[in-house]
């Protein structure tokens, strides 16, 4: 497969030294990890809000789910993701992997997150998706969009989608190149995400069309 890396996702792990040169290598979307279990926040969130969108990045939210309560971690998320410059354009989604969250905590929270902002967040999994869905099917999980992990040349995607929204092909030096991105300094190798359609197309559907979760 040939992958299109126009968004990376970032935390604390990395360091942002020059968003001219991260806007001059192609990328078009930042997901930026805004909170962690049931009380943890980023603190590069807030700061990278405004220099990316100085650069015409689009900028996403994401919260890490762990075990525990995921209403309460869903209005923790909410408390923090909103809270900057133009939220109505951020993108909100849920990382879901840790094993020791069932998923029906992980739908809880993205019905949450639906009911308090009308936007449908993106579901970020991989490995724990396939496990605890395997080949079944779940309506509720198949209206939001994927953000598949998977660090493969042949990515595979859960039958419960036709197709990923985005796929997080490299991390961790693991999988296809590139794993380094100018402009951001991290050990190990970048998480790059390939979008397959056009800036305008990925534009339109960042911040998620308002449907009934």
């Amino acid at each position: 497969m040939q992958f299109n890396p126009v968004i990376v996702d970032l935390s604390h792990f990395d360091n942002v030294k020059d968003w001219d040169a991260v806007k001059n290598f192609g990328i078009l979307g930042v997901i930026n990890k805004a909170t962690e279990g049931p009380g943890l926040t980023d603190k590069t969130y807030a700061i990278r809000r405004k220099p990316a969108s100085d650069h015409g990045i689009l900028y996403g939210a994401y919260h890490f789910i762990r075990p525990g309560d995921p209403i309460a971690q869903a209005d923790h998320f909410l408390e923090v993701a909103l809270n900057v410059e133009q939220p109505d354009e951020l993108l909100l989604a849920l990382d879901h992997e840790d094993q020791g969250v069932p998923l029906d905590n992980a739908k809880r929270w993205l019905k949450r997150v639906f009911d308090k902002t009308g936007r449908m967040p993106v579901l970020y999994s991989g490995f724990l998706i396939k496990q605890q869905l395997g080949h079944g099917r779940d309506d509720f999980l198949a209206r939001h969009r994927l953000w598949l992990s998977h660090f493969s040349s042949h990515p595979v995607c859960p039958p419960n989608w036709d197709a990923p929204w985005i796929i997080q092909f490299t991390g961790d030096g693991v999988g296809p190149g590139p794993h380094q991105v100018p402009g951001i300094e991290i050990g190990g190798g970048i998480d790059l995400n390939h979008f397959g359609r056009t800036p305008a197309e990925l534009k339109v559907e960042w911040p998620g069309k308002p449907a009934v979760a």
